[in-house]
């Protein structure tokens, strides 16, 4: 398992998308899956700083990839507000574009492009987002 911490803020998005392209492309995943894995995580690191922390520069997210059987599990840790999924509405994907809202897609994005989207919270670690992407799924 690597993991590496990354300072809450927007300019670290492109640090944490080399960090998560190089390991992808390391664990052997096709051009689609690495682009699917990099951008189910940019969009739960965005979510942290938008929703978590509220904020930039508040507090850190800390990465950690590891291989599992066929796969690839990357752990996101955050220690802002707690986040509850089944708070989040599902999205209007039948309207048309021009009356939907802009934001509210994230979680959606994420169940979308991973095989395995796990949310959990404790006062002691903060909030923990477990992504998974099997190869050729």
């Amino acid at each position: 398992m690597i993991t590496r911490n990354f300072p809450g803020n927007y300019k670290s998005l492109a640090p944490i998308s080399d960090f998560i392209v190089a390991l992808s492309e390391e664990a052997g995943f096709s051009p689609n899956d690495v682009y699917a894995i990099q951008t189910a995580v940019d969009e739960a690191c965005a979510n942290i700083i938008d929703h978590a922390y509220r904020g930039e520069d508040i507090g850190d997210i800390e990465i950690s990839v590891k291989t599992v059987k066929n796969g690839l599990q990357i752990v996101l840790q955050d220690n802002g507000e707690p986040f509850d999924p089944d708070e989040v509405p599902e999205p209007d994907t039948s309207s048309p574009l021009e009356i939907r809202k802009e934001r509210g897609l994230g979680v959606f994005f994420m169940r979308k492009l991973m095989d395995d989207v796990k949310f959990q919270f404790s006062s002691q670690r903060g909030n923990t987002l477990t992504l998974i992407k099997y190869k050729g799924s």
